[in-house]
């Protein structure tokens, strides 16, 4: 599955300008500084994502387990034994050299 529906990105990539909790432990909400995707799109494994460079340099993080890409945000899904200090700072730069 692809993005299909998402909005134009720039050379500039994304920036994150907020990183919610969620009430799962185990995800997080990246919020952007502009649309990802037009319509949810989820990627529940890397399998899924080997067509779409972003989700596969995301899923490149240890830990990393699921996405889904809506609107402003993506949600980030990690393993229970990922610590989110280890995700957090490696999915803003992936996100910024989009």
């Amino acid at each position: 599955m692809g993005f299909r529906g998402r909005g134009s990105r720039s050379s500039r990539g994304f920036r994150v300008i907020e990183i919610q909790p969620t009430p799962n432990p185990n995800a997080a909400k990246f919020v952007l500084d502009r649309p990802v995707s037009q319509q949810p799109v989820s990627f529940l494994n890397s399998s899924a994502a080997k067509d779409d460079p972003l989700a596969r340099q995301l899923f490149a993080i240890p830990g990393v387990s699921s996405l889904l890409l809506l609107g402003d945000f993506i949600t980030i899904n990690k393993s229970p034994d990922a610590r989110w200090d280890d995700i957090t700072d490696r999915a803003r730069s992936v996100l910024s050299n989009a």
